[in-house]
C-alpha cells in the first residue's frame, strides 16, 4: 500500500522545500506540479518558460490524474500541486484516493514574493480561491501554515506525519543543495533560493508592506486564507 499525499499550495509558498523534505526521507517518490502543462495548454496563460513546460509534461488531465493513483513500489508518494492548475471541469475523483493537505501562507507574503517574479499578479494567479474551493470538496483535509513550519520545522513535520499516518524521520529536515531530479523544467526560473538551501529557512520576519493594487489583492485573498487557517494543525 502506498500513502499518497496531495499537497495543495499556491505559488511562492514553502511548496518546493516541502517536496525536498519528503524526498529526503528515502522512502518517498515525489512529483512536481504534474498539471502545469495541462493548465497552460487549456488556459493559454503566458507564463515564464511556457513552451519548455508544454514540451516537458503531458497536457492530458485524464492521463495525469490516472498517473497519480497508479500502483507504485514506494510506500509514500508526495504530489506537489498548485491549486490554480486544477481547473473546474477536470477529473477530480482521484482526490478521494489520496490524503489532501493544504499548505497555506499569509497573502501579504505570497503577493510580495510573486510580484517580484511576475508583474501584476491577479487573484487567480495566487490560488487562494481555488485552494479554499478544493478544501471544501475533500474529506478530512489537513492544513499546515508555512510560517509555523519555518518557526519549528521538527515539531510541525512530526505533527504532519502523525496526521498522515506515516512515520516521522528527522531526515526530512535536511536535503542536498542544488535541487532534485524531479524538479519541473520551470525550476530554472522559480527555484533559485531553494536550490541554494539545505533545509528550512528560519522564522519569517514582519509581514511585507504592499500598496496599491497589491494591497487590494491581499485584502481579496485574506478571507480565504483565514477560513483555511482556522483548521490548521499546530
Amino acid at each position: 500500500m502506498t500513502t499518497r499525499i496531495a499537497m495543495w499550495s499556491g505559488p511562492r509558498n514553502l511548496s518546493t522545500a516541502m517536496m525536498y523534505s519528503f524526498a529526503a526521507r528515502g522512502d518517498c517518490r515525489v512529483v512536481d506540479e504534474p498539471f502545469y502543462a495541462a493548465y497552460l495548454a487549456e488556459t493559454g496563460s503566458d507564463h515564464p518558460m511556457r513552451d519548455a513546460i508544454l514540451a516537458s509534461q503531458s497536457s492530458n488531465p485524464v492521463e495525469i490524474a490516472e498517473s497519480l493513483i497508479s500502483p507504485l513500489l514506494e510506500p509514500i508518494f508526495y504530489q506537489k500541486h498548485m491549486t490554480h492548475h486544477m481547473l473546474p471541469d477536470w477529473p477530480m475523483a482521484w482526490m478521494e484516493e489520496v490524503q489532501n493537505v493544504f499548505l497555506i501562507r499569509h497573502p501579504a507574503r505570497v503577493v510580495a514574493s510573486y510580484a517580484a517574479k511576475r508583474e501584476a499578479p491577479t487573484l487567480d494567479d495566487i490560488g487562494f480561491v481555488q485552494q479554499a474551493q478544493i478544501m471544501e470538496r475533500v474529506d478530512n483535509p489537513i492544513v499546515v501554515d508555512a510560517s509555523d513550519i519555518r518557526l519549528d520545522p521538527s515539531h510541525m513535520l512530526q505533527g504532519l506525519c502523525a496526521a498522515l499516518g506515516i512515520p516521522w524521520t528527522d531526515d526530512m529536515l535536511h536535503w542536498p543543495a542544488g535541487g532534485h531530479s524531479s524538479d519541473g523544467v520551470w525550476a530554472a526560473h522559480w527555484y533559485g533560493a531553494v536550490h541554494r538551501s539545505t533545509g528550512f529557512a528560519g522564522p519569517e520576519g514582519p509581514l511585507p508592506e504592499v500598496t496599491g493594487p497589491l494591497a487590494e489583492l491581499v485584502e481579496a485573498a485574506m478571507p480565504h486564507y483565514e477560513a483555511m487557517a482556522a483548521h490548521k494543525i499546530t
